[in-house]
């Protein structure tokens, strides 16, 4: 099975998020800068409609046909009457244009698009009080910027995970507390380096440079002016001459770094598990100068025909049960703070991941789609977007 997303995140869309005025005639209210079409959020649970559609990544809804031991579909199925038609989403983009078409009710987005579907008008705010367990998410996954627009909450969380420093202990005996050996361009692994393979990634520069060369000003890394952007490109194209390979396939990246083709680099703590059940020589380690990081989160189609089922499901998933299966199936740290609880395995998986450890994640920036309305609050300057972002990545990889 190729897992780019299917062990957690995708490579990440190429279309910048389109701002103010997107989404049809509907008028808008300004967030932060950021036009957001003005759809009102459900009032109440209504019966069921027979069905629900939903975009996924892979692994998120389960109904026992691909891993018996895997399924919390049936039973929500036998429960509500609401049947659930599944198709798994292969990148963000696709998610994105699918969501556009109005076939489908819920999401589960990346932080790389749900900016782009709230700006779209493609999702409409969550009344959370519909949801009764949205009560037991942990506060970390709570009213963040990708979304979570002038006040109102347009998902309900998954689950996060950090993009951590993975090293091969045979390659890399001692344990390193920084990326700076991913990104000196006289760093001992010159041509065992991995790196991820996307616009995206550009954030893990800033993220090193703001730790760095703090004269630059960055304080969010995503949200770059034009300057800032240059200087992570430099240091992106420096890092090409010693990078070994760049990966968004997390099945290579375990047998990369499992058989020491690659010493180190970024990647993903799902991949040092696999690698490390495989017998790989694997750790990782969240550096000092932080990482970036993402969450999904479940999200409400503007033009749901199944909103009632939709509200359903996405109550059902957040439930401590359900949400520790979604997780541990996956390989992520879960968004309820009681699926850590109540089994031994639950509490193991929540401490692997950090579940309820909001010290770790304060260390992490999670994805969030660069727009030229700078996300740190500067109003001085035009930020640059995921389009320019694309075009400079391009760039770095030649």
């Amino acid at each position: 099975m190729k897992i780019t997303k299917a062990l957690p995140l995708a490579a990440l869309a190429s279309l910048s998020l389109v701002l103010a005025g997107c989404g049809g005639s509907a008028p808008a209210s300004s967030a932060g800068g950021i036009e957001v079409p003005d759809i009102p959020a459900a009032t109440e649970v209504g019966e069921s409609e027979g069905e629900v559609n939903i975009i996924a990544w892979a692994g998120f809804v389960e109904d026992g046909s691909t891993n018996p031991d895997a399924d919390w579909v049936s039973e929500f199925e036998a429960e509500t009457q609401c049947k659930v038609n599944r198709k798994v989403g292969a990148t963000s983009d696709e998610m994105v244009q699918l969501m556009r078409t109005g076939e489908y009710d819920l999401v589960s987005a990346s932080g790389d698009a749900s900016l782009r579907l709230i700006a779209g008008g493609d999702v409409a705010p969550i009344n959370t009080d519909l949801i009764p367990n949205f009560g037991h998410i942990v506060d970390g996954l709570k009213g963040q910027i990708y979304d979570t627009l002038n006040g109102k909450s347009y998902g309900v969380p998954i689950g996060r995970g950090a993009n951590v420093l993975m090293y091969n202990t045979e390659a890399v005996p001692e344990a390193p507390d920084s990326w700076a050996a991913t990104w000196d361009p006289s760093s001992e692994y010159a041509g065992k380096i991995m790196a991820y393979d996307s616009p995206i990634f550009i954030a893990d520069a800033a993220v090193y440079l703001m730790a760095t060369q703090p004269d630059l000003g960055i304080t969010n890394p995503y949200a770059l002016d034009q300057d800032q952007l240059a200087a992570a490109v430099e240091l992106l194209k420096s890092q090409n001459k010693i990078a070994g390979e760049y990966w968004n396939d997390a099945l290579k990246a375990v047998s990369s770094i499992s058989s020491g083709t690659a010493s180190l680099g970024t990647g993903w703590q799902v991949i040092v598990n696999i690698a490390q059940a495989d017998g790989g020589k694997v750790e990782s380690v969240l550096p000092k100068e932080g990482a970036t990081g993402w969450s999904d989160t479940w999200m409400l189609s503007s033009k749901s025909k199944n909103p009632n089922c939709a509200y359903q499901w996405m109550d059902w998933a957040s439930s401590a049960e359900v949400n520790a299966k979604i997780s541990q199936n996956f390989g992520m740290a879960p968004a309820n703070a009681l699926a850590c609880e109540g089994s031994k395995e639950n509490e193991e998986h929540c401490a692997t991941y950090h579940a309820t450890d909001e010290a770790y994640y304060k260390q992490v920036w999670m994805w969030t789609t660069p727009v030229e309305q700078c996300v740190d609050g500067r109003t001085d300057v035009t930020c640059t977007n995921y389009q320019e972002w694309t075009k400079a990545w391009t760039e770095v990889k030649g």
